[in-house]
């Protein structure tokens, strides 16, 4: 039988087991590599400071990394009685290589080593992100240096304004894309500080430990402050998700455009047939599906934001068990913004600009205010020009 870490001597009610462990089993999964990660270091701390000696250090990394080949395999599993990744890396270590297995949560509180896993996965996360956002930044610029002199019309108000250039539009996603890579870029310097070693958010009796070292170890740029560590979990989080509806905002309004204006009756757009659906009962339909799930995919992602703030607010300082429940929409977020990028780099790639249909849209109400503008150089005050140009529209 699996031992749990807070284990005393008695068996928790199933119904209550079923109930507070939730899907935490396997959402772990996601987790496994960086608690390795966080544990390896640990131990490497607990060798300088005289709890393990150097025998037991090996073990352990040889026991560590037997878990993530089973995890690369797909074969190391995480059981509903294990409760998390945590616990069940714990149960392996002990039964594999003994007595150096349990020593390894010495001088470690099952709270800052859930929070020093998350924090590894996240910054691994942010990075993958950022490296996405930039695939998408060098598709847009490659369909820009294909298409950009294409004139067709700006829009506001849903209506025609003035003209533009293709190179201008897509100029504008590129913009506040670069915009999202410093948000995220912000966040990540932010939340890169290391939990491990606050224990349960009050430190660690007696033991000297070096929290420097395992967070210099693990990557980190320092320490966070011993009981904010615990606090700072839910609102990090919030913060990461925040940042990544940014992003899904503006591809919500990429999706818009490109469906708008592929629309019949502009035409400026067209997406290969291969990347439409049909209908299953209108045989003419080619149905633009993924943009229309493109555009959905920000309102799943504001979503899991309001319930990772949701569930956070009004808990007092220190863990609560409520936090457990924010590990699942922040994963939601994550793995939704990072497909969403690859799909809008893909469609970017395939994408196909219709000059001619742009070029037929061009009509002369477009040109309204360059005319005022010539009187302008002319000398004619602005206002008047407004208003003379504006008589051969009204």
């Amino acid at each position: 039988m699996n031992m749990k870490l807070w284990k005393k001597g008695y068996d928790v009610d199933k119904v209550i087991e079923r109930f507070t462990v939730g899907t935490d089993y396997m959402l772990d999964q996601k987790l496994v590599p960086y608690d390795c990660k966080a544990s390896l270091s640990h131990a490497k701390m607990l060798l300088k400071i005289g709890v393990l000696s150097k025998k037991e250090l090996s073990s352990l990394q040889k026991g560590l990394e037997q878990i993530l080949d089973l995890h690369a395999k797909g074969k190391f599993i995480i059981t509903q009685e294990d409760e998390d990744c945590h616990t069940a890396i714990e149960n392996h270590l002990i039964k594999s290589i003994g007595e150096a297995g349990k020593k390894i949560h010495t001088a470690r509180s099952r709270n800052d080593q859930v929070l020093t896993a998350l924090r590894l996965y996240e910054k691994h996360e942010l990075k993958q992100i950022l490296s996405l956002v930039a695939n998408l930044r060098f598709a847009i610029a490659s369909s820009m240096k294909k298409y950009g002199k294409i004139t067709l019309p700006g829009y506001t108000h849903m209506q025609k304004a003035m003209p533009t250039t293709i190179e201008n539009w897509f100029s504008a996603y590129d913009a506040a894309l670069k915009d999202d890579e410093s948000l995220l870029s912000h966040v990540l310097a932010t939340i890169d500080k290391s939990p491990l070693g606050s224990g349960a958010g009050y430190g660690i009796p007696i033991l000297k430990i070096d929290r420097a070292m395992t967070s210099k170890d693990m990557g980190f740029s320092g320490v966070m402050q011993i009981s904010y560590a615990q606090n700072s979990r839910g609102k990090y989080e919030a913060l990461i998700v925040d940042a990544i509806s940014q992003i899904t905002m503006d591809l919500n309004k990429i999706a818009a455009d490109l469906m708008l204006f592929s629309m019949e009756g502009f035409s400026y757009f067209t997406l290969p047939k291969e990347l439409c659906t049909g209908s299953s009962i209108m045989p003419q339909k080619k149905n633009p599906d993924v943009l229309e799930l493109l555009r959905a995919k920000h309102a799943m992602v504001v979503g899991y934001s309001v319930q990772i703030k949701m569930i956070s607010q009004g808990l007092i300082s220190g863990y609560n068990r409520d936090l457990q429940l924010t590990k699942e929409p922040l994963f939601s977020a994550i793995d939704c913004v990072k497909d969403s990028l690859a799909i809008s780099e893909h469609l970017f790639r395939k994408l196909i600009v219709n000059s001619e249909a742009c070029k037929a849209s061009l009509s002369k109400d477009l040109y309204a205010t360059e005319e005022a503008y010539k009187l302008v150089k002319k000398g004619v005050a602005f206002r008047d020009a407004y208003r003379e140009i504006g008589k051969r529209y009204s």
